[in-house]
């Protein structure tokens, strides 16, 4: 083994002891001057490594100014350590995503491009010792106790992990090593390529987007596909409760969530099936939407990596926060769920007054979802105060579209909101690779002022 390999190694075994067993903090006190003493190293020796920051004096970082992916895009060399153009990386990030193959990296920083749910593409940079301690991390916070045998016993069959996801990465390939068989599924193929060599891998952990999950829940339930996992991990999309209840039915196991987004690792599922934040390794600022404080976007520090700067970086999430602890007894803070981006939020008029209230994504589908299994999959697309909703059911299509519109008109009525002007459609997948988006605002109502 090399000296390369054998540091790589000590490293990741290191991030994952400590992760695992050190940050296991029971009070945001523990927590909160854990990340303070984390904070100041990182803005007195980090930070100012690039260009953006040289001349920062910032002692707090209530000092530095909110940024989101247009500031890091439009200043990309001065966010990053390495002075790395924008030019230069796009070019090598499109050139694997022609080629689909992503193990090229940029004077051995990996590259990667996110998948711009947003209709807005970014770009990542990760370096060889980030990448080795996300593994590491990463591994620490996903896998259960009873795996952690099959890691550390030789005579013991690797861990076989299958991954599905739009594009790889050199960061998702730091997991494979010798106790770990990792397998990445292309979903720019489709999934019923996949299948005779997802069967053929019989993995312990499946990894995939909740509408993957729920496609490979499908080919099982019809005898299409044998595996059985005993780990399932949901990334990339909102994971909602049919998902899971059919994930649960195929293979007998809960699928548990990884918060994670180009921006960093963000979240993780602990053993009593509850979200937390990853604030051992990131400081999150929560930019509350509403006078409750029940949801919030996320402006997030990643003190753990060094060469992209996430400093105060606003996500165009939206977190629901969890209405009382977790029983883990962990002090980061507990997510009920990530509901889904800010333009996934829809507006309509207040019946009390001349102003647009938001209704949430979690609250619009638990109204559609009531019409059970007679909706299969559905969408909406707002432009301005009219919905264009795409439907995919059993039976009578008529009677659903009825069903639905009394369930919306029920809804606007229990919220204090004057109906959206309704039109149905055949629902329309979408391609293998993109992300599911149920909801989408295409375009805001005008000459409003909006109430979240």
């Amino acid at each position: 083994m090399s000296s390369d390999r054998l540091c790589g190694l000590l490293r990741s075994a290191l991030s994952f002891i400590q992760a695992r067993y050190r940050l296991r903090f029971t009070s945001r006190e523990q927590l909160e001057g854990w990340q303070a003493r984390r904070l100041r190293y990182f803005l007195r020796h980090v930070v100012p490594r690039a260009e953006r920051f040289r001349q920062s004096q910032a002692t707090r970082l209530a000092d530095l100014p909110i940024m989101d992916k247009t500031t890091l895009m439009a200043d990309f060399a001065g966010f990053n350590t390495l002075g790395l153009s924008l030019d230069n990386v796009l070019a090598l990030a499109r050139q694997a995503e022609a080629s689909r193959d992503f193990s090229t990296t940029l004077n051995g920083v990996t590259v990667g491009l996110s998948s711009g749910t947003s209709g807005n593409q970014g770009v990542f940079l990760v370096s060889p010792a980030e990448r080795q301690r996300w593994a590491g991390i990463l591994l620490a916070r996903a896998l259960p106790s009873r795996l952690l045998g099959r890691l550390l016993c030789p005579w013991r069959a690797p861990l076989r992990i299958a991954f599905f996801l739009r594009a790889n990465s050199r960061l998702y390939e730091t997991l494979a090593s010798r106790r770990i068989d990792f397998a990445y599924y292309d979903l720019t193929l489709g999934l019923q390529a996949s299948l005779a060599r997802l069967a053929a891998q019989r993995p312990d952990v499946l990894v995939a987007p909740a509408t993957v999950l729920r496609g490979l829940a499908e080919a099982a339930l019809a005898g299409r596909l044998a595996i059985a996992p005993s780990h399932i991990l949901s990334v990339a999309e909102v994971l909602e409760a049919d998902d899971a209840r059919r994930v649960h039915q195929a293979f007998g196991v809960a699928p548990r969530q990884l918060y994670q987004a180009s921006e960093g690792f963000l979240g993780y599922t602990c053993e009593r099936g509850t979200l937390h934040l990853n604030e051992a390794h990131l400081h999150i600022e929560p930019d509350w939407l509403d006078p409750e404080r029940t949801r919030f976007q996320p402006i997030i520090t990643d003190f753990s990596r060094h060469t992209q700067l996430i400093v105060r970086y606003r996500l165009n999430d939206v977190l629901r926060i969890a209405a009382s602890p977790c029983a883990c007894g962990r002090a980061e803070r507990a997510i009920a769920a990530v509901e889904g981006r800010m333009d996934d939020i829809l507006w309509l008029v207040d019946r009390d007054g001349p102003r647009l209230r938001a209704l949430y994504p979690d609250v619009v589908r638990r109204a559609l979802l009531l019409q059970g299994d007679a909706l299969q999959e559905y969408s909406i697309e707002q432009r301005g105060l009219r919905w264009h909703v795409g439907v995919q059911g059993a039976g009578d299509h008529m009677a659903l579209c009825q069903g639905l519109t009394a369930a919306i008109y029920q809804l606007c009525d229990q919220h204090g909101l004057c109906p959206p002007e309704l039109s149905f459609g055949q629902w329309q997948a979408p391609p293998p690779q993109a992300k599911r988006r149920r909801l989408k605002v295409l375009e805001r109502p005008q000459g409003l002022p909006c109430t979240y």
